[in-house]
């Protein structure tokens, strides 16, 4: 199986892709929300006794789960007239099949052929081994690249496109967490060329810089 990926610039179709005027996930308020405040680069870091391989395909089957967990949260907002095509940050992203077709998609049909392709791939056991002894493919590290480079797709468009209604329901502390969280562990093994979430730094920087200490209210046991 082999999926590629294409995005251009500019309006799809003659059509102006659907943003907002202001990047609101970047609004203070919003980026110190968390729902841990530990170092999550702690959680990346390759464990001494774990081999890589393991280590990856463990980690990119997790965030696999929680990202389509997280965008199963807004899918209802996420339409074919709300979101015509799959944008993030003026940028549109195309569906190439396997025989390198492009194919035009709405938003939703692009995040369905993400995840339906993913979950091909994590639950093939020639290509992510779950019983002790089985080697893993010679492709399997452009494979785990390929994975995180479409599920950064659906991450940026749920931030892009779908923000105000992730803080709505009160699940933007999560979404940040989950976006930190799958950031640091792609930069921690050269996942993705920085160029391809580039669009996405400012949002990075604000979530990968350390909160402040928060002042602590002693209490005084008389």
């Amino acid at each position: 199986m082999e999926w590629l990926m294409g995005k251009g610039k500019g309006k799809p179709n003659g059509k102006k892709p659907p943003t907002e005027e202001k990047k609101h996930y970047l609004d203070a308020e919003y980026t110190k929300v968390r729902v841990v405040d530990f170092d999550l680069k702690e959680l990346v870091v390759l464990p001494r006794e774990i081999d890589l391989n393991e280590w990856l395909a463990s980690n990119t089957t997790t965030f696999f789960n929680l990202i389509n967990l997280q965008y199963s949260t807004i899918s209802e907002f996420c339409t074919g007239d709300t979101c015509p095509a799959m944008t993030a940050c003026n940028t549109t992203y195309y569906w190439y099949d396997e025989k390198g077709k492009k194919t035009k998609c709405t938003a939703p049909q692009y995040v369905d052929f993400v995840m339906s392709s993913v979950q091909k791939l994590v639950t093939d056991e020639d290509i992510f081994p779950t019983k002790y002894g089985k080697e893993f493919p010679n492709t399997f590290d452009s494979l785990v690249k390929k994975i995180c480079r479409y599920l950064f797709h659906v991450l940026a468009h749920i931030y892009w496109s779908h923000y105000k209604e992730t803080v709505a329901m009160d699940l933007h502390g999560h979404l940040n967490t989950l976006y930190t969280h799958f950031m640091v562990f792609i930069r921690e093994f050269n996942l993705m060329d920085p160029k391809e979430t580039s669009m996405m730094d400012d949002l990075t920087e604000a979530l990968c810089t350390p909160l402040p200490p928060q002042p602590q209210n002693h209490v005084t046991e008389r």
